[in-house]
């Protein structure tokens, strides 16, 4: 049995032996459903068996399980080369993953265990928006079982990928709220939820029947580990930071408040110092108030001070011991010739679980046109308010119901607001629609992303709104789709040892057959099986 699934067991026996310790399930059946965890033979079959135990005695929560369908076929990542794209190779390379989130997540198991930071997802909520999955298993009909089995298996595998900090959110609608709570309560944990936010969408739905308008999105948000997890503070601008200039009065109001920050750019260091005069402060011109500290400028630091605004010179929102004692949530931004500081509050004004965002329709627009293209996109400031309350600025953001490829943008977007460096792995079948006749990875999430992160299409062109107000972004994408391979394939060059890339799960190529041959078997389900029956790899191992 393969290390990555050896690894699954260990945590989902360990699970069931928390339900019991908790009085959630007997020991009798949970001795039962270990035992047939430890027979069974793949990571899939291993979720199924836990999942029996997911019944709860004394909460009532009870889902029919439907299960994957398993096969003898090896899922595994192969670059499309066609989407695949390089803007600057210095800047960062972001991943776009076509196919079953399923397959794409235990890929990922591969490279990304304990190292995925923050995760959302917006599954699907009802009848035939589950896809393939839907139309394999339950003939495109999704009922709340259907739902909760769906979801149940990429859960597990989700929080194995997450890190001991990491946070998850959930966008879920008020029919199935209640019950996909349960279920994160189920995986996660009570003790490791967080809120639940409410995005006042402005989407009021109204007309003839209804009885109240609704206009509310809700969001869960779970973390891996409650006492480890750390959630940034924001101000009420909804902004992580924000500038420190930006005071609600001129510098005559608060005389203290007007020092200079002295910046030195190739250093980092800020040194604040009063060198104005306060009485000349109500002249309000700069030259007759400030005299710069030239031993300051002649070792290569630069004076930036508040600022000069609607008739008056301005002041900090903080005095000068306040922006000593909390120096390091100050980060300095360049825009144009000046440089404007902004902080970032740490112990104060901690997010609001009640928020409001539009939706991402005319983001959307703008980049594609006034075709609709893809159903109720989620905003793109609201991604951008719940990456920027959960992360740091050199964080993984994993999204595996990606869609339009919002959380991408988002992502992007805020780093090149606060300077970050997160990088996104979006994962998105191809389903065909109406909408997007050659599905929807190929008709809108890889264009999309292509479009801002190029400021042109893949043919070229670049007559969309959005490039015409907005900077391309510059970095790169890598695609990969889902192929599969039989698990018995023994065809010269076409067997899951010649057809896996190493370098796609962040390794180099292997030198040695043998080694290629036992990192497949140890990271790969069911490839194992039939090695020992396969005479030409036993040829080849033997002649190394």
């Amino acid at each position: 049995m393969d290390e990555t699934v050896n690894k699954s067991k260990e945590d989902l026996i360990a699970e069931i032996e928390r339900r019991v310790e908790d009085k959630i399930i007997e020991k009798s059946n949970a001795d039962l459903i270990i035992k047939l965890i430890n027979n069974s033979d793949s990571l899939s079959e291993a979720i199924a068996i836990a999942q029996l135990g997911t019944t709860y005695k004394r909460t009532g929560f009870h889902f029919d399980k439907r299960l994957e369908k398993m096969d003898n076929t090896i899922k595994y990542f192969k670059k499309n080369e066609e989407l695949s794209f390089v803007n600057d190779s210095s800047k960062l390379t972001h991943k776009l993953i076509i196919g079953d989130n399923y397959d794409a997540l235990l890929n990922l198991l591969v490279g990304y265990r304990n190292k995925i930071d923050v995760i959302y997802i917006d599954p699907p909520y009802g009848k035939n928006d589950l896809g393939e999955f839907a139309k394999t298993n339950y003939d495109n009909s999704i009922t709340r079982d259907n739902l909760l089995s769906m979801l149940y298996p990429r859960l597990k595998i989700a929080r194995e990928l997450m890190t001991n900090e990491g946070i998850i959110f959930c966008s879920i609608d008020d029919k199935n709220l209640a019950y996909i709570k349960c279920l994160f309560d189920e995986i996660f944990g009570e003790y490791n939820f967080v809120a639940q936010i409410n995005n006042i969408s402005g989407a009021n739905q109204a007309g003839e029947g209804v009885l109240i308008q609704k206009n509310i999105e809700y969001c869960l948000v779970y973390t891996k580990n409650k006492d480890l997890a750390v959630f940034n503070r924001i101000d009420k601008t909804n902004e992580s930071y924000r500038n420190l200039n930006d005071a609600p009065s001129p510098l005559s109001t608060r005389l203290d408040m007007g020092y200079t920050i002295y910046y030195n750019e190739s250093t980092g260091d800020m040194i604040p110092l009063f060198d104005y005069d306060k009485s000349k402060v109500s002249l309000n011109t700069v030259n007759d108030v400030y005299k710069d500290d030239s031993s300051l400028i002649q070792k290569g630091y630069v004076p930036v001070r508040p600022g000069f605004r609607n008739g008056f010179l301005h002041r900090w929102r903080w005095g000068i011991e306040t922006f000593k004692n909390r120096i390091d949530e100050i980060k300095m931004f360049k825009q144009g010739d000046y440089y404007i500081p902004k902080f970032q509050q740490k112990g104060y004004n901690p997010p609001k679980n009640i928020q409001q965002f539009s939706g991402g329709a005319s983001e959307l627009k703008k980049i594609f046109g006034e075709r609709t293209i893809f159903d109720y996109p989620k905003g793109l400031d609201f991604m951008k308010f719940i990456i920027n309350i959960s992360s740091n600025p050199d964080d993984i953001i994993l999204d595996f119901f990606a869609g339009s490829g919002t959380t991408g943008h988002a992502v992007m977007q805020l780093n090149k607001d606060d300077g970050g460096n997160r990088t996104f792995i979006l994962c998105t079948n191809n389903e065909v629609t109406d909408l997007n006749p050659n599905g929807i990875a190929y008709d809108v999430t890889s264009k999309r992303l292509k479009r801002i992160m190029s400021g042109e299409c893949y043919d070229g062109t670049n007559d969309f709104d959005w490039i015409k107000s907005n900077e391309a972004y510059g970095d790169n994408l890598d695609v990969y789709e889902i192929e599969k391979v039989a698990n018995f394939e023994s065809s010269e060059n076409k067997t899951p040892f010649d057809v896996i890339d190493e370098t796609l799960y962040g390794l180099d190529k292997f030198t040695s057959i043998k080694d290629k041959i036992e990192w497949v078997c140890n990271n790969f389900e069911h490839t194992q099986k039939n090695l020992e029956s396969d005479e030409a790899w036993k040829e080849r191992l033997e002649s190394e």
